[in-house]
């Protein structure tokens, strides 16, 4: 059903309208610039008065919002767009990968290995309780129901199992070489 023009200016100028301001100011928090806020707002007016019917609109201002929503997303995504010949400009400028060399890549390997090494070095319920909770990101009710203990162990075990292991790391690193199979040995014996 097309409604009038005058219907549906009516319906703006009523269920519109009246909440410009507030859109206004939502728009302000969501970190808008001014500019951007007037243009987006003047969109969204361009857009309903394109409407061949509000009949469809049962809250004026929800639709208003999200409208207003709808409109700034799109700006944003908008701004993402590069154009080709800017891209060709930025090759220009030699900017600096901020892709980590291969010797990091290695040395972020050996150290996530050693860090692997020194977990399953761990006693077993503190490996157990500390892989949940780190690794899998469990809650520590959820440990403790899972394993019948109370959620003091797992905290206190945690803990424990990150102790231990900072500890071994600060060890190797102290001494300036790899954690060895000797280096990580007395993680069981050590800490009890």
């Amino acid at each position: 059903m097309t409604q009038s023009r005058a219907e549906i200016i009516a319906f703006v100028g009523a269920q519109i309208l009246p909440h410009e301001a507030d859109v206004r100011a939502w728009l302000r928090r969501s970190g808008g610039a001014r500019a951007d806020i007037d243009d987006i707002v003047q969109e969204t007016y361009c857009r309903l008065a394109a409407l061949e019917s509000t009949a469809h609109i049962a809250n004026g201002r929800a639709y208003f919002f999200r409208m207003a929503r709808n409109i700034s997303i799109e700006k944003i995504r908008r701004a993402r767009i590069v154009r080709i010949d800017c891209i060709t400009e930025m090759d220009a400028l030699n900017v600096v990968d901020d892709e980590p060399s291969p010797e990091r890549v290695v040395a972020s390997r050996r150290e996530l290995g050693r860090v692997r090494r020194l977990i399953e070095d761990l006693p077993e319920r503190c490996r157990q309780i500390f892989t949940l909770r780190r690794i899998h990101g469990l809650s520590q009710r959820e440990i403790a129901a899972r394993l019948g203990v109370t959620e003091n162990v797992v905290e206190t075990q945690a803990a424990r199992g990150l102790r231990l292991i900072l500890r071994a790391l600060s060890e190797a690193t102290a001494q300036d070489h790899p954690v060895s199979d000797k280096t990580h040995e007395p993680l069981r014996k050590r800490d009890r």
